[in-house]
This record gives structure tokens, sequence and C-alpha cells, in this order.
């Protein structure tokens, strides 16, 4: 019994611990970001944003948590029940687990994956699922008609970032998340990630991440003039908060993700000695928060896109580029000697 305890026990309880922490940190994390996006929103149009919940606003997120769950849960009664409850708990699952590979840190992740970025591929894609069945399980036109142009937007946009992940891939030679940002460590700091020398890919990384998560200008999924909240309309209570929950993360997931691929992880932007004594998990943490302040200025100033606009900006020119861009780097890597040797 001791035997298998010190060989089971010990490392589950290990990793069950690992999860919670990250888990518990990640949605106080989403909480404050949710109210960072409402206040970067709210300073754009010179207003004050939610500052009565506490300090500054500080607890306005807790309060909306609060409000969710007791609210009266309504199901309609025309609905299939049971997918239209599973529907939001795939979303914000298939959100959360997609952040068991991510590296916070050197050594500071929990699952250290080889096939990390696939790993991530495949849980951003299944989250379409979760939209489909909402949208159908609703049974009514306009949460169907939401889901399927979300399902058409998220598919569309997934296949440049596919491209976008080869580039980087085939640079860093390794499919390990922190191998990638290991690969970009260098004397020259900040010059030496991978921004600069794929910063076409850098650009239509970032904008297919806004169209990827329903970000606007590309929130045509719960357009306001046309759709009210789009697939999720009928959802009330604590399943429309755990849509938006696994919105938010899967956001945050994107911002983590363009942080590794573009801007060096936890690495510090200058390798002498005031910033060599940061620790990571604080310079990933400050990158990741740029990265988002980054998304919330967009929803704030740019114009919401048309339908057709969105689809040919991924189809035609996003595509093409991005497939014109991974021969290019295979060229140049094959060309010049640089393959790297794993």
């Amino acid at each position: 019994m001791a035997e298998f305890l010190t060989t089971y026990g010990i490392p589950f309880a290990i990793i069950v611990g690992q999860g919670l922490a990250l888990l518990v940190g990640l949605l106080v994390f989403t909480a404050y970001v949710l109210l960072a996006d409402r206040k970067i929103w709210a300073a754009v149009q010179l207003r004050r944003g939610p500052n009565v919940v506490g300090a500054f606003g500080l607890l306005q997120s807790f309060a909306d948590l609060l409000k969710f769950v007791f609210k009266e849960l309504v199901i309609p009664a025309g609905a299939n029940k049971g997918v239209f409850m599973l529907a939001p708990l795939v979303t914000v699952t298939l959100a959360l687990s997609a952040w068991a590979v991510v590296p916070l840190a050197d050594g500071l992740v929990i699952s250290n994956l080889n096939v990390g970025i696939l790993y991530i591929l495949a849980f951003s894609s299944l989250g379409v699922y979760g939209v489909i069945m909402a949208g159908w399980a609703s049974n009514s036109k306009y949460p169907f008609l939401s889901a399927l142009r979300s399902a058409a937007q998220m598919v569309s946009y997934e296949v440049s970032i596919g491209f976008v992940l080869i580039t980087v891939l085939m640079t860093a030679g390794s499919l390990n998340l922190s191998d990638i940002v290991r690969a970009q460590d260098g004397h020259y700091g900040f010059l030496n990630w991978y921004w600069l020398i794929h910063f076409p890919m850098f650009i239509i990384f970032f904008i297919s991440a806004l169209a990827e998560t329903n970000r606007p200008p590309f929130d045509l999924v719960e357009a306001e003039s046309e759709l009210v909240a789009g697939f999720m309309v009928e959802y009330s209570s604590t399943p429309y908060m755990m849509f938006m929950l696994g919105e938010y993360v899967s956001i945050i997931l994107m911002c983590a993700m363009t942080t590794i691929l573009f801007l060096g992880g936890w690495l510090p932007p200058v390798n002498v000695a005031p910033f060599t004594w940061v620790p990571g998990l604080v310079w990933f943490v400050l990158k990741l928060s740029f990265v988002f302040f980054m998304f919330a200025m967009v929803k704030a100033f740019v114009p919401r896109y048309r339908y057709d606009q969105l689809m040919r900006l991924g189809w035609k020119v996003f595509l093409p580029f991005s497939l014109f861009w991974v021969v290019l780097t295979a060229g140049v890597l094959v060309g010049f000697g640089l393959v790297p040797h794993h």
C-alpha cells in the first residue's frame, strides 16, 4: 500500500494540486482582465467604467459572478435540454484544458508536451463544437444562424493560424512551446524574438486571434444590430456566464500564444542586470497583459467588418500570404543552412 501511494498517489496529488493552482490563478486573472477590458473601453470613450463595487471597481467582476449564479435559469420549451446544457460546459472545459501545456516560466508548466503546439491547435479547433451545439440545441433561427456563421469564421481563421504556427516551429525546430521560447534567447534580447523576422506573420496571427475569439471588429457572431447575443441568445444565468468565461479564457490563451511565439515568452527584453533579476513569470504576465491591451484598444477604435469582408480577408489575403511566407521561410532555412537541429 505504501509503495502504491509513493508510486501513484503522491504524483497524482501533485498533478491535481498544480492543476487547481493554475485554474484558480487563471480564473482570478480572467476576472481582472474582464474588468480591464471594460475600463480601457471606458477610458477611450472618456467615461469612468465600473467604479462602484470595491475600490476603483475592483470587485465588479465578482459581483457579476454572484449575479449570474443567483439568476433564474431559463431553458426554452422547445430546446434539446441535454445538448443545450452541455454546450457551455464543453466551451469552458476546452478553453481551460488548453492551458495545460502553456509554459508560464522556464520549467513552470503542468505538461511539457513535445507536441504542445498541436495540443493547443486541437483544443482551440474543438471550441467550434460548443458554439454549434448551443446554436442547434436552442431550437431557434437566430442562434442557429449565428452558430453557422461563427463556425465558418473560426474554421476560416484557424487555417491561417496553422500556417503561422508552421513558420514559427520551422524556425525554432520544435513543437514544444518551452523550446520555442528558448530558441528566441540570444545576445540581442528582444531583437532575437520572432516578432522581428516574422513580422507579417505576427500581424496575421494577431488579427486571426481576434477573429478566432470573436473579438471586435470581428464579433459578427453577436453583432448587436442584427443577432442580439448570437448563438447564446437563449442562454441566461450560469450557462451564459460559462460561455463568457470560455470566451475570455480563450482570448487570454491567444495573448499567451502571441507572447510565446513572437515575444520571447518569459525572456527579459534585454539580457542585462536589472532585467535578468526579474522572475520569468513576471515578464510573461507583463507581455500577456500588453497583448491584451492591444486587443482591448482594437475593440475601442476599429469599426466592425461586414461578414463578406471578414471572409474575404481570411481566404483571399491571409491564406495566400501565410502560405507564401511558409514557403519563403523554408527556402531561407534550407538555402542558408539554418535548419535547427534538436
